[in-house]
Formats: structure tokens, sequence, C-alpha cells
């Protein structure tokens, strides 16, 4: 591997492990959105970056971070293909007590966690965990 490749691949695990780490943050019964993590993050035009890092984690079957609570800017559920069954996403957020106004599509007005930017300290500690 080039020493370029190499360095891209650690920008890019980096970055994925700081959405990681916001993601570890969002409470119980909140959602919030792939652009929100990316402006925490100081990036706000990667929130398609954010998308490529939960779904890393649904590639290898990793269900230990809620990324149940990471829906679209318009609150749908964007993502629940990644989930072990379409419902999955859903059926998890519903037993949180997320609240839906239509069909795959979250009340965000009641439930969004907007989150704080993450500093480079509070990377280190979520991901030592």
């Amino acid at each position: 591997m080039e020493q370029q490749e190499q360095a891209e691949l650690i920008k890019k695990s980096d970055f994925f492990h700081r959405v990681y780490a916001i993601v570890a943050q969002i409470p119980r019964g909140r959602v919030t959105t792939y652009g929100h993590i990316a402006r925490a993050l100081g990036v706000g035009s990667a929130a398609r970056m954010v998308g490529y890092a939960l779904n890393a984690l649904a590639r290898q079957q990793r269900w230990d971070l809620p990324c149940h609570r990471v829906v679209n800017r318009r609150g749908e559920l964007s993502g629940r293909r990644y989930f072990p069954t379409p419902a999955w996403m859903e059926t998890m957020l519903r037993r949180e007590g997320v609240r839906f106004i239509e069909e795959n599509r979250v009340d965000l007005e009641r439930h969004l966690w907007i989150p704080p930017p993450l500093s480079p300290c509070q990377f280190k500690r979520d991901i030592d965990r």
C-alpha cells in the first residue's frame, strides 16, 4: 500500500471513530441526523461520510452502538436496510418511546438531539472505553 493510501485510510478511520464517539452519546428516546453528527465534527458537508461510517459497523454486525438513533434530515429511517431486519430500526426506536409522524419517519420536533461539538479530549475518552 502506498504512503498516500495509508494516510487516507488513517484519516478515514479517525473520522469513523469520531462518528462512533458521537453516536455513543445519543440519549435513549432521542435521535440525531447524519448532518448534525457531521457538523458536530466540524465537517458539515460530510453527512454522507457519517452514513458510510455507520454502514461499516453494520457490515461487521456490530450492534453495541445505538446507530438506530441516526436518521436523515427529514427524520426518515434511511438506514433501516442495514439492520438485521427492515423493521428492526423502527422497533428499537418505538421501544424507546420515539413517536412517528408517518411511516418510517420520526417526529424530529419532539425527539431531535443535537450533539455538541466533539472535543479531542472527549473523542479520546469515548474511544478508550
